[in-house]
């Protein structure tokens, strides 16, 4: 008894730690949310007013009245939704192949590919902008597409999975008779659900979140995304703070309801099959 009453006020506090991180970690988000209620003005004042004093829906009326930020949220919202299909047909093909297929060269493949994870991101942009430029894909949405079909990471992860299903069940398919295109849409693809789950979380995150690569390609406005739109908007609105956060809040809000709805199954996605190399 007493060492359960000992443990209480240590449990206490760590969830009181956890609790305070917690907070700290929402309060710019709190804030963001509630300087987007606020008047013009209002969030200018010193020090700054954590609530608005009259609650209004102005800024995000003159979102979509004014700025079209209608149009942004489709543009991003139809090129994150290609982008994830993209990347579950290329990625967990290419990661069941390295996992369970035989051919010539696989491993030293896969390791160059791991390989060039360290290599920054952003020292391909200029070399695939050259290509993307000499295909006549600059300013398009295809442009924007080609460097989310597929990613060294998505391979990895559904390869890690991969490797978890029995060799013995699908040599047991072979028997009798199936063939690889059928085992991986009857047996793969069923038990890659968690991982498809995860992946397709990673890739709509990305493709959403992604500023610089569709800054570089678009020339054209009315393609903007939303990301680049914002950015945009904020250079014509320096001062008017309320109507930011409230495009920050638009942002934000679909890909945070998306992790908090499958959150569960992205977690589960990342465990199971991590510890098997």
């Amino acid at each position: 008894m007493s060492a359960r009453a000992g443990a209480n006020p240590r449990r206490v506090f760590v969830n009181a730690m956890l609790i305070l991180c917690a907070l700290l970690a929402m309060f710019p988000l709190l804030w963001m949310t509630s300087v987007s209620f606020m008047a013009h003005g209002e969030a200018s004042h010193f020090p700054p007013p954590l609530l608005p004093r009259q609650a209004t829906l102005a800024n995000y009326m003159e979102l979509f009245s004014q700025a079209g930020i209608g149009r942004y949220f489709l543009n991003s919202l139809m090129l994150a939704l290609a982008a994830t299909s993209l990347s579950l047909a290329f990625n967990v093909g290419a990661g069941y192949a390295f996992a369970k297929l035989r051919f010539a060269g696989r491993d030293r493949i896969f390791k160059l590919l791991l390989g060039a994870l360290v290599i920054p991101g952003q020292v391909a942009m200029l070399p695939l902008f050259l290509i993307m430029k000499q295909m006549g894909l600059v300013n398009t949405y295809i442009g924007v597409l080609v460097p989310a079909a597929a990613s060294i990471f998505g391979i990895f992860l559904v390869r890690q999975y991969a490797l978890t299903i029995p060799d013995a069940l699908l040599e047991a398919a072979r028997l009798d008779g199936a063939s690889e295109f059928r085992i991986f849409r009857s047996i793969v693809l069923p038990l890659l659900a968690p991982i498809l789950v995860t992946l397709a979380i990673f890739s709509f995150l990305g493709s959403w979140n992604d500023f610089m690569w569709p800054l570089i390609v678009l020339t054209d406005k009315d393609l903007y995304t939303l990301p680049v739109a914002l950015a945009s908007l904020s250079r014509e609105h320096v001062q008017d703070n309320e109507m930011m956060m409230a495009g920050s809040v638009l942002t934000i809000l679909p890909v945070l309801l998306l992790f908090l709805v499958l959150q569960r199954y992205y977690i589960q996605g990342l465990l199971v099959g991590s510890v098997k190399g």
